[in-house]
């Protein structure tokens, strides 16, 4: 076990950055916890403004949002880690099959993501010589997930609000260790989106309202996933049969012609997301969706709502 000094922490952070590759990760970055000062207005104004929609959750913790340290006791480090999930084949456009946003096709990624983590957390328990203070986090708690991806060298945000990767485009998720571990801090990198506006103009909803500002209201994934209510009326006939998430800001980004096919094997396309059709989506059956998709994202948004969305798209005027 190791003594924890100045010596080692280029060691740890080595190995650590070395056994998330192993474990499947393609990115890792290392950025110190500390109160991030820069997103704190950002995310208030976002709040203030309603843009949140129904998602009251984003209001509770604001303070634990913004500062590790209130989540891991003498937290020194925030360990960012990107998992791809760009599918090897995308099928052709086909009208008669409603569409799901690609992160869904497979296994949900908390599962997944949660295993790779534990691995990795039981190493580094083997590693030092103390009892170590570490939480992992995947899209599930108070963590300001891409806020420190950027802060740790992996991509900056682009208009669409999302993660870019210059080498790899944005079909990731995001997912972080929060430790007391001191480590080598990685540093952020400039924003390569220019004066380019592809997501701008391509979403059909006008969701996002600024640079990096997204209206959760009008945006189809928080409709087809987080609203409880029915969609407006006032929103139809406004995206391409969208019935779980949306992948449009994405699929026009120029960056993402980099993107590579994943190879995790969990997240090969469930043939049921795919191949359904209209009449397959109309006749399926609470009981049929629990058994097809039981370790789906789509079970997020339950039977009930996938129906609604279908009716939706489809009752077009």
């Amino acid at each position: 076990m190791l003594l924890l000094n100045d010596s080692n922490k280029q060691y740890l952070t080595d190995f650590i950055k070395r056994e998330a590759k192993n474990i499947g990760f393609e990115y890792c970055g290392i950025s110190k916890a500390i109160f991030l000062e820069d997103d704190a207005p950002h995310l208030e104004a976002w709040l203030h403004a309603g843009k949140h929609g129904s998602m009251t959750y984003m209001e509770n913790y604001f303070d634990k949002r913004l500062d590790p340290r209130l989540l891991v006791p003498g937290a020194k480090s925030v360990i960012s880690f990107l998992l791809n999930y760009y599918p090897s084949e995308i099928p052709e456009t086909n009208l008669t099959i409603p569409k799901i946003a690609k992160y869904a096709w497979g296994v949900d990624y908390h599962f997944v993501i949660k295993d790779k983590l534990k691995t990795l957390i039981h190493l580094l328990q083997e590693k030092v010589s103390y009892d170590l203070q570490i939480r992992a986090f995947v899209d599930s708690a108070p963590v300001l997930d891409k806020a420190w991806a950027k802060k740790s060298g992996l991509g900056w945000i682009g208009k669409n609000s999302n993660l870019i990767t210059k080498k790899s485009g944005s079909f990731f998720f995001i997912a972080d260790l929060i430790t007391d571990l001191e480590l080598c801090y990685d540093s952020p990198i400039k924003d390569y989106c220019g004066s380019c506006t592809r997501c701008i103009d391509a979403c059909p909803t006008d969701a996002i309202v600024g640079d990096k500002i997204i209206d959760a209201t009008k945006c189809i994934s928080y409709l087809t996933i987080e609203l409880k209510e029915q969609i407006p009326t006032s929103m139809q006939n406004t995206w391409q049969d969208w019935i779980f998430g949306c992948d449009i800001c994405q699929d026009v980004c120029p960056w993402n012609r980099f993107s590579k096919a994943h190879t995790t094997h969990e997240f090969t396309p469930n043939p049921a997301v795919l191949t359904f059709t209209d009449k397959d989506w109309q006749d399926i059956s609470e009981e049929v969706f629990q058994q097809l998709f039981k370790k789906s994202p789509l079970k997020r948004a339950k039977h009930q709502k996938l129906q609604q969305n279908w009716k939706f798209v489809r009752s077009k005027s």
